[in-house]
């Protein structure tokens, strides 16, 4: 089963549209993963309708519109793999041990808002995977998004994509 993580698109405050090579993992993906700032509801529905199937939540900047259609926290289970997915995990310092203690249920958590890509594993074995943004790299040197596998209750393949143009 293939996944595209994306988180904090912030369109159309960001970009017009999401890069070409983002949609086109989008069309061949099984899983489309969206971890908050969507920003407005047509990318919401135009990825609703694109994806297969899609697994998402609102974040900081989506407003009560979004936040009437979208859950804080996502939870899905993918061909056995407990995933999840949410906008905001605070701080880097104490991560691991506010996701182990918040999210106890899950075995993969998708979280955005830094638009920074983050890949970790928590003490009690949670993989924290943050696929940074597509369209708003902030003081990242690339534009990022994720892409994955999932078979027979695993995570594989976890794979951060630059875009060299947003």
């Amino acid at each position: 089963m293939r996944l595209v993580l994306l988180a904090d698109t912030h369109l159309p405050r960001r970009a017009r549209d999401l890069p070409a090579e983002v949609w086109a993992a989008v069309d061949a993906a099984e899983v489309v993963v969206h971890a908050g700032d969507w920003v407005s509801e047509a990318l919401l529905d135009v990825l609703a309708e694109r994806s297969r199937r899609l697994v998402a939540c609102y974040g900081n900047n989506d407003g009560p519109r979004l936040r009437a259609r979208l859950p804080l926290v996502d939870r899905v289970e993918l061909d056995g793999l407990r995933l999840g997915v949410v906008h905001e995990t605070g701080p880097a310092t104490g991560r691991e041990r506010r996701c182990d203690a918040e999210h106890p249920d899950l075995d993969v958590l998708v979280f955005g808002h830094s638009h920074i890509p983050w890949d970790t594993v928590t003490p009690h074995g949670l993989r924290l995977l943050n696929p940074g943004s597509p369209t708003d790299r902030r003081r990242q040197p690339f534009a990022t998004y994720m892409t994955a596998t999932v078979a027979d209750g695993r995570l594989d393949d976890v794979t951060v994509h630059r875009l060299t143009r947003t």
